[in-house]
């Protein structure tokens, strides 16, 4: 009797499992890191510090941050957690879609950077209009930017982040 053994290798591609660590980080560590703070833990005090310093370097406001766990807050403000929940609704999106649509903003080439560029402009038009003193800082205000901040950035980058591996590797 003659046994045929089947090989399946496992394909993983790295810049998209690399992106979906980086996104999880960025979609978990701004809530947790209030609770960590709060946990009175050393170990977990030390990783609320981190996620913190990471906040601190991205935001440009992080005082403004939810208040979640008082008297510690979230590590960024909702204008950047908008954005980061844009992005995450993207990858959901492509997960469930497979990068197929038409609002997957790649494959348009140089009108789809352009699109995506403008609507990426969201937020810093925000923040400008704040610093103007056109509206002062409100949460209800500034989600909304920060999320369609995150769409346009996500409907242009899902496709190329987490597009399949080439059939051409072996």
């Amino acid at each position: 009797m003659m046994r045929v053994a089947f090989k399946r290798e496992l394909q993983i591609n790295w810049v998209s499992a690399i992106a979906d660590f980086l996104l999880a980080g960025m979609v978990i560590g701004p809530l947790a890191a209030p609770f960590l703070a709060a946990s009175g833990s050393w170990l977990l005090g030390v990783i609320a510090n981190i996620i913190y310093f990471m906040g601190f370097h991205v935001c440009p406001q992080p005082d403004m941050g939810l208040d979640l766990a008082p008297p510690h807050i979230m590590a960024v403000c909702m204008r950047c957690y908008g954005t980061v929940s844009g992005l995450l609704i993207t990858r959901l999106l492509y997960g469930i879609t497979g990068g197929k649509g038409f609002y997957w903003l790649s494959q348009y080439g140089w009108s789809g950077v352009a699109l995506a560029s403008v609507l990426m402009m969201a937020y810093p038009l925000e923040l400008a209009a704040q610093v103007f003193d056109w509206w002062s800082f409100n949460n209800y205000i500034v989600t909304p930017f920060g999320l369609i901040t995150g769409l346009a950035w996500g409907l242009f980058t899902m496709p190329i982040l987490h597009g399949q591996i080439s059939s051409e590797r072996n």
